[in-house]
């Protein structure tokens, strides 16, 4: 999430976080937001009898904070529905694989065991089923014969720091359409550019 705020705080981003919202009250992501200066709200999801009925009191406070894209960034609660549905097109994810390879969790414990070669990291846009979606952005990195866990873990971590922010401003600045649920990019040679510099 630092690495979202921090590419906000540049003066030609075309988006800013605004709000920081999390269903725990020891999340880091609120530690973060609060160094920064950025609201932050916690939605107990206790306090409600149902995952729909928490989607709706978490879609009504983004509505009343007038926010216009959602970015998942450590929030591990499945969306319901009836919220991918109110926000469809607005809600962008980030996971640590080339998706659609490695969904769900223990993605690198997976790729180790698998002996591949090559893993990554995806950002797409949300939809009902997990990990799943439009692809906007995918980074590949490379799986060295010594990795563990926490070594591919921070090196495949560092790529989503370069790319989450990239894929934030190619969608708020309308950069990308969908056609048929697949992205389309408005300057392809810009992306190809960006890609081959990190």
């Amino acid at each position: 999430m630092e690495a979202l705020i921090k590419a906000s705080k540049e003066p030609d981003y075309p988006a800013k976080i605004s709000i920081v919202i999390s269903d725990k009250d020891d999340a880091k992501g609120l530690v973060i937001a609060k160094r920064h200066n950025i609201k932050t709200i916690i939605i107990l999801k206790e306090k409600y009898n149902s995952r729909i009925d928490y989607d709706q009191a978490l879609s009504e406070t983004l509505s009343k904070e007038n926010i216009q894209y959602i970015c998942a960034a450590g929030f591990m609660r499945i969306l319901s529905e009836e919220f991918i549905d109110k926000w469809w097109n607005k809600i962008i994810n980030i996971h640590p694989s080339l998706l659609p390879s490695y969904k769900g969790l223990n993605t690198h414990q997976r790729v180790l065991k698998d002996k591949m070669k090559v893993t990554g990291c995806t950002v797409h846009i949300v939809r009902k089923e997990l990990d799943n979606g439009p692809i906007i952005i995918q980074f590949e990195v490379p799986v060295k014969s010594d990795d563990t866990e926490k070594i591919l873990s921070k090196r495949v971590l560092k790529m989503e720091h370069k790319i989450y922010p990239y894929a934030l401003m190619l969608l708020s600045s309308k950069k990308i359409n969908l056609d048929n649920d697949i992205v389309k990019y408005e300057d392809k040679e810009s992306l190809d550019n960006f890609l081959t510099s990190i």
